[in-house]
């Protein structure tokens, strides 16, 4: 073990030294994180800028918008206007981002509200105007004498609950269905420590890729050999996992650095931090981390079968594509979280990193015996892989001039 820590510390201390991999270890979150907050930057430029909303208030309920609009968080410039209908268009082509509002007995009467708005103002602004509906309502009521029971009765929300086959199962059998509801009453305690885990298994997934590259260049610069004669080879196969698991956990903090600092900036209103340290994120973490070595066991192992990383097989080429597997499983998971596809995609060991993250980000309520079935199966798989790499790994390693067959793997297995 003391010469395969050797190796690792070698593999991390090289790539930390290649400007190429300090170049990408940067660049990555900057295009990832640039990227995905773009849009909303260029969205909220519109947004900057407050719409000034006058109303000309004949109705003398203007105390009574402004809760309402207060209350809807609307970025709305509120006012009272003296100005007439007939002169409005001219003060419409002076005024940008500027819309009035004339309340009077058309309002009672006919239920109409004339709306002036200027050019820049989109849809969108309409949509919003809807919510003064609710206090012109109110005072129609309340003129018509209505008590306040009636007013509360007449403009209480009416709301649509559903009830599926699958609940009404269960509380017959004295269950409840809340393990498969999605998500909660917030959302954010399981979306921010399962995007917290998910960027971890990213990036020492993305790191353990580079064991093909570190593997084939040895074979292909002939130090193979070299390097074989101070260690075993079960030993540098060992110092490469654990090394390029280092290398990935110094990405995934880099990347972290980068996305905790902005999410706590663009989400001022949700405590980021108290979300994220939580206990549930210690077995999320766990989760990645044996996704890395079960992928890691692969990697080390097929990439000593090729001559080098241009002339990969089709064999080799499908083998680095299964961290990508749990993707076919995003629909199904996020939709029925405990669900027949999401089960199964929690078994299959391939899948079965991603697909948990997504179904614990997303369950309110976590199912701990497929939990512990999940886990037991995937540290089986890890053993079972390391050995087999191990097997791989001897021979593929001093093999020049050609990728190895899956029929020459099989023969290395069974040797």
């Amino acid at each position: 073990m003391r010469n395969a820590m050797k190796v690792a510390k070698w593999e991390i201390k090289r790539n930390l030294k290649n400007k190429s991999f300090l170049i990408g270890m940067f660049l990555t979150p900057v295009l990832f994180l640039g990227f995905m907050f773009l849009g909303s930057l260029f969205g909220d430029s519109d947004d900057d800028s407050a719409t000034k909303v006058f109303v000309s208030d004949e109705l003398g309920m203007f105390e009574d918008l402004k809760e309402t609009v207060d209350a809807s968080d609307l970025n709305w410039e509120l006012g009272t206007t003296d100005i007439n209908e007939e002169n409005v268009g001219s003060e419409l082509e002076s005024n940008e981002n500027t819309a009035y509002i004339f309340l009077d007995e058309r309002a009672l009467n006919d239920g109409t509200i004339p709306v002036y708005t200027s050019e820049e103002i989109g849809q969108g602004f309409m949509n919003q105007v809807q919510i003064l509906s609710n206090p012109v309502k109110t005072l129609q009521m309340q003129q018509l004498g209505l008590t306040d029971e009636q007013l509360a009765a007449v403009s209480m929300n009416i709301e649509f609950e559903e009830t599926t086959s699958e609940d009404l199962a269960a509380a017959d059998n004295g269950e409840t269905a809340e393990s498969s509801s999605f998500l909660g009453e917030n959302p954010f305690e399981r979306i921010i420590p399962g995007a917290f885990a998910a960027i971890i298994l990213f990036s020492i997934v993305i790191s353990g890729m580079y064991i093909f590259q570190s593997a084939s260049n040895e074979k292909k610069d002939k130090i193979a050999e070299i390097i074989l004669s101070s260690v075993t080879p079960g030993e540098l196969m060992q110092g490469k996992v654990i090394g390029y698991f280092g290398l990935g956990m110094i990405q995934a903090v880099v990347f972290l650095a980068f996305a905790i600092p902005i999410s706590i900036w663009k989400l001022d209103d949700i405590p980021i931090l108290e979300y994220l340290l939580v206990p549930e994120l210690i077995l999320l973490v766990a989760i990645a981390k044996l996704g890395y070595f079960l992928f890691a066991a692969l990697f080390v192992g097929v990439g000593a079968t090729m001559a080098d990383m241009s002339s990969a097989g089709n064999f080799q080429g499908m083998v680095m594509m299964l961290p990508f597997l749990p993707f076919i499983f995003i629909g199904p998971v996020i939709s029925d979280p405990s669900g027949l596809f999401a089960q199964i995609g929690t078994y299959i060991p391939f899948t079965t990193p991603g697909v948990l993250l997504m179904r614990l980000t997303v369950m309110e309520e976590w199912p701990w015996v497929e939990i512990i079935i999940a886990l037991v199966i995937l540290v089986v798989s890890i053993w079972i892989f390391m050995k087999l790499a191990g097997k791989i790994f001897k021979t593929g390693i001093l093999m020049y001039g050609k990728n190895a067959t899956p029929a020459e793997i099989w023969k290395w297995i069974k040797a």
